[in-house]
């Protein structure tokens, strides 16, 4: 439904708020059950891979396949989700999806060719990018505006359980059978479908004209001319680009720390469980009243948490550095996540949600790769402590350079803070999509 206009700029602090609202119930139960079927697939895929061929490349191939949709059709997606029905672009999604889990399943109980099993992958994340932005940009759509961060919150909580979670039941599931670990993922997508198909919405404004090669680069020109998504969208790219820290974690583990693959275990679940920790505390505390200070903050500590954890030579301060990490990237997450959705008219969220995801997207992968040869010609500590290091002066350059950034006020009403308000002082209503060139 339309979002409605904020009645009150400083409501009574509720942490269930999203949850009182119907169709953001329906969505999230739904997402959530979807969310374990992707964790579940990918640790049967990557088990099976490995499995079958005893090549680590195997497993590189599967980044490839599941990484090319994502470069290659993100602003395709976007434009669709500014085009057309945004629920019906995520049933068709979901149905897809629900496909390719079935043919993996066929696959992996019959032996089938891996070429086929890349195929029905590369299929699978093509499936899943058709929906990302639809499913980003439906987000406002369900809740009011003042309830939109808390339900951001509820979001990224979510997806941090299912990242602790997820990975574990798709390892006993893999242990039972692994095609029944594909087919389990399968079901989820259908009860995703049977859960989004209860929803009630009503269509944005759309925007006009074909596919032209203007119309897909909207979102990036959008982006370049609204500083402070651009600013937003920059710092998380070289923060995860630099903070990298989690690639280097099986080194870390074996010669390090020298604690092994438990100890592995532990290092690796860190981030999930500091994340999942912030999300919940977050839902608790009152509204974030400097959204702008607080976000800059939180990157640099992330940052300080990154060159404590590569200095590190204790097991025990080495996954409290990581939990921090994952609690710091957690508070960035939702304020990143809440302010580009909230200065994005509802015309432009799937073109401007599909260049976070490139952007965000690119980052990760490259983030690997810098980690990686950082470590190889100087050494993982090396490579950690300068990532941190690069982090802090990333945050550094964002604040100078984006003043606008540094004085945004309470994420609850979206506005700047004048530079003459007192520190606690209610902001304004942001402007309305429309009055200013107005996403995850």
């Amino acid at each position: 439904m339309p979002t409605p206009a904020d009645p009150d700029p400083e409501p009574r602090r509720d942490p269930y708020a999203a949850f009182r609202i119907p169709n953001y119930r329906y969505f999230i139960a739904g997402w959530f059950l979807a969310l374990f079927g992707t964790r579940i697939q990918s640790v049967a895929i990557g088990w099976e891979m490995y499995a079958r061929t005893g090549d680590a490349l195997a497993l590189g191939f599967v980044g490839l396949a599941q990484a090319l949709p994502t470069m290659l059709l993100a602003l395709p997606a976007g434009y669709l989700a500014d085009r057309f029905n945004r629920r019906a672009l995520i049933l068709l999604s979901l149905a897809l999806m629900t496909l390719t889990s079935l043919a993996l399943a066929a696959l992996s109980y019959f032996q089938g060719d891996i070429l086929w099993m890349y195929f029905f992958l590369f299929l699978d994340a093509t499936a899943v990018i058709l929906g990302r932005p639809a499913r980003v940009a439906l987000m406002p759509q369900l809740v009011p505006r003042h309830v939109f961060p808390n339900a951001v919150m509820w979001n990224t909580s979510m997806f941090q359980f299912s990242s602790v979670i997820g990975p574990a039941l798709g390892g006993l599931l893999v242990a039972v059978s692994v095609p029944l670990a594909y087919v389990v993922t399968a079901a989820t997508s259908l009860v995703h479908m049977f859960m989004l198909s209860g929803l009630r919405t009503e269509d944005p404004p759309k925007t006009t004209g074909g596919m032209g090669f203007e119309t897909l680069l909207a979102g990036l020109h959008f982006v370049w001319n609204r500083k402070i998504i651009l600013t937003m969208i920059t710092l998380d790219m070289f923060g995860v680009l630099l903070g990298g820290a989690v690639y280097l974690l099986p080194i870390y583990a074996q010669d390090v720390l020298q604690v092994g693959p438990t100890g592995f275990g532990w290092l690796r679940a860190a981030p999930a469980i500091g994340a999942a920790v912030m999300g919940l505390t977050l839902v608790y505390l009152p509204p974030i009243r400097r959204a702008g200070q607080t976000l800059l903050w939180s990157v640099a500590a992330f940052g300080v948490a990154t060159i404590v954890f590569g200095l590190s030579k204790s097991f025990w301060l080495s996954c409290a550095m990581l939990f921090l990490t994952g609690a710091f990237d957690n508070i960035s997450m939702v304020i990143r996540g809440t302010l580009i959705q909230l200065l994005t008219p509802d015309a432009m969220r799937g073109r401007v949600s599909a260049v976070n995801s490139i952007f965000i997207g690119a980052s990760n992968e490259l983030g690997g790769l810098e980690s990686g040869v950082v470590a190889h010609w100087f050494g993982p500590i090396v490579s950690v402590v300068s990532g941190g290091i690069g982090t802090l002066l990333v945050v550094a350059a964002a604040a100078w350079a984006s003043p606008e950034l540094r004085k945004y006020g309470a994420l609850t009403s979206g506005a700047p803070v004048p530079s003459s308000a007192p520190a606690q002082a209610p902001s304004q209503a942001v402007p309305r999509a429309g009055e200013v060139a107005a996403d995850d």
